[in-house]
């Protein structure tokens, strides 16, 4: 695949310094000005001033700039207007208006993990304390992992992503909402029909499922209301999950143990209903975490910055 991942997201919110707070205690590192860094991705997220919590921008690992000149062909014959230079574009997708960078970036290479053996029943595969016990320093993830994004025109978004850009269909929700991949993970862009267009979450992956816990749970000591929900198991891409809120209302998740597809022959995509379409287990779904609290603002908002 020409593409390889998620390079940067930029979020715009009207409180920066709040926000600056927030993803610093959520473990990324801070390199000045409002710009992230992961463990193993480099600088993976941007905080900037916006009047409303929105996406502003998603940028795009690609290889090289043949596969650049490649995308700016397809997005023209979509009839998306694009700036191209050899080594990147710059889109709008037309029903978001989410600005979408593709950069020649090199790869994103995480060290491998080794293994925590788990006992389990009539097995000993581990003798004395389990060493997640040792783990006191903070959480600190490992690179940008996926973003969701609500669309007031789902189709067309969808049709941005895949027939544009060349991204793959992992799974389907119904007839609206699509898990698609630019690289070997499940998902890297989940978007979903809304009545605003939105950013619903960035995702961000730790080492398993203990960093999960250690990581949500840090989060909460002191401040219960970033609490969204979690911890559970997705079914679709079959990934652990905490969700938190941030304080411009934005939600960003820590996961990990994300199904992973290397050979598009290997994964046949499904189309979800019910409960499957959500996760497999966890506590009851919030009903904010479908519509957050603020879309009504959103969608007044959005309505008068047009204005």
């Amino acid at each position: 695949m020409a593409l390889h991942g998620l390079g940067k997201v930029t979020i715009g919110v009207p409180n920066v310094d709040e926000n600056i707070s927030y993803y610093t205690e959520f473990g990324l590192d801070h390199r000045g000005g409002g710009i992230f860094a992961t463990q193993n991705g480099g600088e993976q997220l941007e905080i900037v001033h916006a009047p409303i919590r929105r996406l502003v921008e998603l940028e795009i690992a690609a290889d090289d700039p043949d596969d650049i000149a490649s995308i700016a062909r397809r997005l023209a014959e979509l009839g998306v207007p694009v700036v191209h230079e050899e080594s990147s574009l710059v889109a709008v997708e037309p029903a978001t208006g989410t600005r979408v960078r593709v950069s020649v970036r090199s790869r994103i290479v995480v060290p491998p993990v080794p293994a925590t053996p788990y006992n389990g029943p009539g097995r000993i595969d581990r003798t004395g304390r389990a060493p997640f016990s040792s783990r006191t320093g903070p959480v600190r993830p490992r690179k940008l992992g996926h973003a969701v994004l609500g669309s007031v025109d789902y189709e067309t978004t969808r049709r941005f992503f895949t027939e544009g850009l060349g991204f793959k269909v992992s799974d389907y929700v119904g007839d609206t909402a699509a898990f698609m991949r630019c690289s070997t993970d499940h998902h890297n862009v989940l978007v979903q029909a809304s009545p605003v267009n939105f950013l619903h979450h960035t995702s961000w992956q730790v080492d398993d499922i203990d960093e999960v816990g250690r990581g949500g749970y840090g989060m909460l000591e002191g401040h219960p209301e970033r609490h969204a929900w979690g911890l559970g198991r997705h079914y679709a891409g079959s990934n652990f999950f905490w969700y938190l809120r941030d304080p411009a209302g934005n939600y960003s998740e820590y996961y990990s143990d994300m199904d992973c597809i290397p050979e598009d022959e290997v994964w046949t995509p499904e189309v979800l209903h019910g409960l499957a379409a959500l996760y497999s287990w966890g506590p009851p779904l919030p009903p904010s975490f479908l519509e957050p609290e603020d879309l009504a603002a959103l969608m007044t908002g959005a309505h008068s910055s047009k204005g």
